[in-house]
């Protein structure tokens, strides 16, 4: 058997989880089969039964094109060029929207059964607007069309896959709930910290971290004004990058430059830092914080307990699945608007809430050890992700 990978992202072009999620799955699914990427950028390599080839997405013909437009125009332009090569797999399988257009036209022009793994859903995720203009109206439509077209759906949590029956018109027998995964002896606590010296991190004192891109979804800004909640003590240090919009990177530089007027162990690295740098982190963070307010899975929160960090996250979407309250970590309740954009509630109850989670376990030692220690082991029993691969190796012969 031979499977087609479709995805925007890939290594060493990777800035959101869905990016880790695909370099893993590939790896492990090419002990398995032979397995064909192909993905936005210039990558040319094979490794085995893992042949990877990337294609131009800065195409100059759009330079002209309208900012919000030309994302998304590029994207389709080179979801055709990832078709233009002979296609010989038995089974295409694509990740997010930017790389479902491909997927289209592949079932249409080579009759391919189509797989799609659902990392997010553009109708949940209305502040994509902000970012494409009348674009999202386009990736909203390649989304819907390629969801309802697919042979199988694979959703990344349970509450995922309650979404996708929401918003889609689709057969709920074709979607299959299968969780992402982790490479267990690369995410494993690490002594070394040069990292934390290189950013000026205090190894002396406690510190909570986030991860993640600066976006609406990540709920960056809500973390940002829960640091006057959290005790003075603690540092606070946000590796965060890759901003959606100069209007949120601006929001972001004014919230981090507000609360560093009142504390000055704030820590901002706003570049994204290679996989070993973040493991770093991870290993030596006392608490992990994640304050998405939309998260099918939330494969970071896996990432810090599998390096032994207890978490304290909000109660949304597939997070429910991943960190269990009161054992590997603190669930944060979040009463969110019934419209998109699906704000909180209460925004202020939301951040100091979050920072009650963190000063909890910032201040409680033995629990936040007992967490860490349980979050590994969790880990270790449902997120490997040999055992994910299998069941994704199983799907495809069923369509086959």
């Amino acid at each position: 058997m031979k499977a087609l990978f479709f995805t925007r992202e890939f290594p060493p072009y990777v800035y959101g989880g869905a990016g880790v999620h695909v370099e893993y799955l590939a790896g492990e699914l090419a002990k398995l089969m032979e397995m064909d990427v192909r993905c936005f950028g210039d990558q040319d390599e094979k490794d085995g039964n893992l042949s990877v080839k990337g294609f131009p997405y800065d195409n100059v013909v759009f330079d002209g094109s309208n900012d919000k437009l030309k994302a998304v125009f590029k994207t389709l332009s080179t979801c055709i060029h990832m078709n233009a090569e002979e296609i010989d797999a038995d089974v295409v399988h694509c990740h997010t929207w930017y790389a479902q257009f491909a997927g289209i036209v592949a079932k249409l022009c080579y009759g391919i059964p189509l797989v799609i793994t659902t990392h997010s859903l553009e109708p949940l995720r209305p502040w994509k607007r902000e970012q494409l203009g009348r674009g999202y109206d386009a990736s909203s439509w390649v989304e819907k069309t390629a969801i309802e077209m697919a042979d199988a759906i694979i959703a990344v949590s349970e509450e995922t896959k309650v979404d996708v029956l929401k918003n889609f018109n689709v057969d709920p027998d074709k979607v299959k709930v299968i969780y992402n995964g982790i490479n267990l002896q690369e995410y494993v606590v690490t002594e070394t910290d040069k990292t934390l010296l290189k950013y000026g991190v205090d190894t002396d004192k406690p510190f909570v971290l986030f991860v993640g891109r600066i976006t609406r979804q990540k709920g960056i800004i809500h973390l940002v004004n829960a640091i006057k909640y959290i005790d003075p003590n603690t540092q606070v240090v946000l590796c965060a990058g890759a901003p959606d919009t100069p209007e949120i990177a601006k929001e972001m530089e004014d919230s981090v430059n507000e609360v560093k007027k009142e504390r000055d162990n704030v820590i901002w690295i706003d570049v994204m830092l290679e996989k070993e740098e973040v493991i770093e982190l991870y290993s030596h963070a006392d608490v992990f914080c994640c304050p998405s307010i939309y998260e099918p899975f939330g494969i970071i929160n896996i990432e810090a307990m599998a390096c032994e960090t207890a978490v304290v996250a909000s109660a949304v979407g597939g997070i429910k699945e991943v960190v269990v309250d009161g054992e590997t970590g603190i669930l944060v309740p979040l009463e969110q608007q019934d419209v998109a954009p699906f704000e909180p509630v209460d925004p202020d109850k939301f951040s100091r809430d979050m920072a009650e989670g963190v000063n909890k376990l910032i201040s409680d030692r033995e629990l936040a050890r007992d967490m860490a220690r349980k979050g590994r082991k969790r880990v270790e029993d449902y997120f490997d992700w040999i055992a994910i691969a299998k069941q994704v190796e199983g799907l495809y012969k069923s369509l086959l």
